[in-house]
């Protein structure tokens, strides 16, 4: 079957046509060749368009409720008239490769709104939880002319590190009651959150809620901001009750407003366009090493390595030499 042309994928981007924006998701995500120049010529048309959402990256410890608050929220928000992109990354096996992708199961009012369109992609070998061409889906949705895209992470660790080089708004999620909550949350974490908040804040597990509250605001006492006029805030919240989901979207208006007046936000996101370029260089040099001689004398090297007979500060050696007669 024939693939469209680049504009049919462009105009259907444009006009917001779910089934040509999720084709031309599809093909950013392709790795073949040919796909992935059609790709980078839709994307280059399209970046224009781009800019105008508000980007907010979501995540938390396994348990969380994070596709519960993803839901609640991202309805709140088309009730005020918003339309709503979610980018869920669904863990992959490390052995198949093979991935459940049921952020649409987990999403049930959001997945059939018409203002809202739900993407599930595996996240593959990446490190850290976050599809490979998830920057790439983000800036699709905000050429389709959502307001507001989120991302939506597989659980702490590196994917933090990775969905903060490409959000506006970083949300931790975490949750009472389960011990000592300070001991569930690294520094690093910390230090990248805009803002948390503890779900979960209903019943009889309010107090619980409020006293880990209390102990992550001591916690950002110790840490200094990266902003020059914004304290990340720790709230309360209950997804399914939707208390506080209101003054979590007050938080992110007030974050957005106060980074663009001083213009820290437009910094963040130049930042942010630079950390996009050298992670495509990187990922363009890696892959054309593994499609040059010298990954084949890798592989082996790698086998003299576990043999014993090579030590392995040679064998690197012998691969980078092997490099230096190569060219691009």
């Amino acid at each position: 079957m024939k693939k469209p042309g680049a504009q049919s994928y462009i105009s259907g981007v444009i006009n917001r046509d779910r089934r040509m924006l999720a084709k031309t998701i599809t093909l950013i995500e392709s790795t073949l060749p040919a796909d992935q120049e059609s790709a980078r010529q839709i994307l280059d048309a399209l970046l224009p368009r781009t800019g105008k959402a508000l980007r907010l990256g979501i995540t938390g410890l396994p348990g969380a409720g994070k596709s519960t608050f993803i839901e609640s929220f991202g309805m709140m928000l088309i009730q005020k008239g918003f339309s709503v992109a979610v980018l869920a990354v669904d863990p992959s096996s490390p052995k198949t490769g093979g991935s459940i992708l049921a952020d649409k199961t987990r999403m049930e009012k959001l997945a059939v709104n018409e203002m809202a369109f739900i993407r599930p992609s595996p996240s593959g070998k990446t490190l850290g939880g976050v599809a490979r061409k998830t920057r790439e889906t983000l800036l699709l949705c905000e050429a389709a002319g959502f307001d507001v895209v989120m991302v939506e992470t597989v659980g702490v660790g590196q994917s933090e590190v990775s969905v903060a080089s490409m959000v506006d708004f970083f949300l931790v999620l975490m949750i009472a009651g389960g011990g000592d909550e300070l001991q569930g949350i690294k520094k690093g974490v910390l230090e990248l959150a805009d803002a948390i908040a503890v779900n979960k804040a209903d019943g009889d597990n309010i107090e619980r809620a409020e006293l880990a509250r209390r102990q992550y605001e001591m916690a950002f006492h110790l840490l200094s901001s990266r902003y020059r006029n914004w304290t990340p805030p720790v709230v309360t919240c209950s997804a399914i009750t939707m208390a506080g989901l209101e003054n979590i979207h007050k938080t992110i208006l007030e974050h957005r407003d106060k980074l663009t007046g001083s213009g820290e936000l437009q910094v963040k996101r130049h930042e942010q366009d630079r950390d996009w370029l050298l992670f495509l260089v990187r990922e363009g040099v890696q892959q054309w090493f593994y499609e040059s001689p010298a990954a084949a004398l890798l592989k082996e090297l790698m086998q003299e390595v576990e043999k014993g007979s090579v030590p392995p500060t040679t064998a690197a050696d012998k691969v980078l030499e092997c490099l230096k007669g190569q060219r691009f």
